[in-house]
């Protein structure tokens, strides 16, 4: 009876419907990408933007070499930089939505944050930045370090993740890593605390070519291997009893997941610093379009969450030009009151 209940449930989503709302999701990326890039303290009109897009393709010159410089070797790597990591973290939201079963879950919440952070700091203080993803690479070691620990924590090494358990656990580690951030941010001096508080609230303008391959690599990567076990996670979102009942190794699957969902967190983080909220709007709002299916809400998510994400970095460009806001703050901004909204609608 469960088992038809879901078939049910989940039979409308077929491979023609998800290519469709991949393709047009797509779209929307694309176009606002475009609008993006014709946006900025140096206007540029929005036909001058196809135009040099135009050249791109046929080897024409119909552009200044100072508005080329800027729309190719400025906004362009900034916006595939800002896709990149919105799809990341909202496809963290995702897979922690389900996995948690808790619909106020993010990428955060196992403190994966936290520990990208301290070791971001760790890196800025000791002068890794004057290395080759020297504060990246220490950010991501702190966010694997961080999965083990909670892992730990949690009971992993026992082999029993629960729900709470795991919950209470990111609680826990969050904290601790909080105070080594304000213990850190104490001792800092003035250059070095200003680039901690900008990484701190999320940083897109550093983006260079081999930071978005490495982000864009992982993405892939994990989206093939997450998008395999979406059937695995409709079932474990219904409740661990149907899962095994359907014959899913909930815990050896759980596990799985959340060391690839960790992962592509912790690359997202390293290189662009902490951009919150992102991982609970965006998956709530796909769900409500599209539903519940992690067939469709998975890729939904992630080109929206792109979308969502170049929108937030254009407005956090352009509100106080020439200065710039860090992206987490507009994310901040909207996602404060829809976290709010969350909260009222699950008590009802």
């Amino acid at each position: 009876m469960q088992k038809r209940r879901i078939n049910r449930i989940y039979r409308r989503v077929t491979l023609s419907r998800v290519l469709q709302i991949s393709a047009l999701m797509l779209a929307i990326f694309l176009v606002l990408s475009i609008i993006s890039l014709a946006i900025g303290s140096v206007p540029i009109g929005l036909g001058r933007v196809l135009l040099s897009l135009s050249d791109a393709f046929t080897g024409g010159n119909s552009l200044s070499s100072q508005e080329n410089l800027i729309i190719f070797s400025v906004r362009l790597p900034r916006i595939i930089f800002a896709g990149i990591i919105g799809a990341s973290l909202s496809l963290g939201g995702v897979v922690f939505q389900a996995l948690l079963r808790n619909p106020l879950a993010d990428p955060y919440v196992l403190g994966i944050s936290g520990g990208s952070a301290l070791g971001a700091i760790i890196g800025i203080l000791i002068g890794a930045g004057s290395f080759y993803l020297g504060v990246p690479m220490l950010a991501f070691l702190g966010a694997l370090f961080t999965v083990f620990l909670v892992f730990i924590v949690s009971g992993g090494s026992r082999g029993a993740l629960l729900d709470n358990s795991l919950l209470l656990s990111g609680v826990v580690v969050n904290a601790f890593f909080s105070a080594a951030i304000l213990f850190f941010l104490s001792i800092a001096n003035s250059m070095e605390l200003h680039s901690i508080t900008f990484w701190l609230m999320g940083d897109l303008s550093r983006a260079s070519i081999k930071e978005i391959g490495v982000a864009a690599g992982v993405l892939f990567i994990g989206f093939v291997l997450l998008y395999r076990q979406a059937l695995k996670l409709n079932l474990i979102a219904h409740g661990e009893e149907t899962a095994l009942q359907l014959g899913v190794h909930v815990e050896r699957t759980r596990q799985w997941i959340l060391i690839v969902t960790s992962l592509i967190t912790a690359v997202a983080v390293s290189f662009a610093g902490i951009i919150g909220f992102v991982g609970i709007m965006v998956p709530h709002m796909m769900r409500l379009v599209f539903g519940s299916d992690h067939r469709l809400l998975m890729p939904a998510s992630v080109l929206f969450g792109a979308s969502f994400l170049v929108v937030a970095d254009t407005v956090a460009r352009v509100v106080l030009a020439p200065a710039e806001l860090p992206v987490g703050v507009i994310t901040a901004l909207c996602g404060a009151p829809y976290f709010i909204f969350l909260l009222k609608r699950k008590g009802n």
